[in-house]
């Protein structure tokens, strides 16, 4: 496997986006278990669009500006909720101490649709991966997989990562409530901006 491919891929994972903002507010907010499901989800994410890569069904949204737009946007107002919700609802970013832990499902379709309506991620895969496949021959199919797969376990190592960072820290603002209102303004100002950054892509 190409070591340009695991760097660049990296490089990538490890870049904030809406998946690390997720994990980090899921890890903060509800601790290791939650950080863990949000990094998964943010990894099921990414299987639409490696379909969409294989099938040839991003070659449409790179080819149709009507397609391409409305995914973008569809993605751009998820975000612009998610943002509205973090300010609106004080459940969804509060440290949980006794009370029952957010249900996984939630936590799951959440990153998924983060992922799901994010369509640079397929663009990505169709300016990317092709690169490192060869063409013509009969093992490409297998060889797109391969490393479909090899970037999904760095996007899970890597977001895991950042969401178990967050929960080791939030016990030490148990006691600032204060501390965890800024910080909810803050992922809502992370929301809106990469609502921003997508929009004007």
């Amino acid at each position: 496997m190409s070591i340009a491919f695991l760097l660049t891929s990296l490089v990538v994972v490890v870049t904030p986006g809406t998946g690390v903002v997720y994990t980090l507010a899921a890890g903060l907010s509800h601790g290791r278990r939650a950080s863990i499901v949000a990094a998964f989800a943010c990894t099921l994410g990414i299987v639409p669009h490696l379909i969409a890569t294989i099938t040839g069904l991003a070659a449409l949204l790179h080819t149709s500006a009507v397609a391409y737009e409305t995914v973008k946007y569809l993605g751009v107002a998820y975000l612009l909720y998610m943002a509205w919700a973090t300010l609106r609802d004080k459940d969804a970013l509060t440290v949980e101490t006794e009370s029952e832990p957010r249900p996984v499902s939630r936590v799951i379709a959440s990153g998924v649709l983060l992922n799901l309506l994010n369509p640079k991620l397929t663009m990505f895969f169709v300016a990317f991966l092709p690169q490192f496949v060869p063409a013509g021959e009969s093992g490409s199919l297998g060889a797109m997989l391969r490393l479909g797969a090899v970037f999904m376990a760095l996007t899970f190592v890597v977001f895991a990562a950042y969401g178990m960072c967050a929960a080791a820290v939030r016990h030490r603002v148990l006691a600032r409530p204060q501390v965890m209102t800024g910080i909810r303004r803050v992922f809502a100002v992370c929301f809106v901006g990469l609502s921003a950054r997508l929009a004007v892509a």
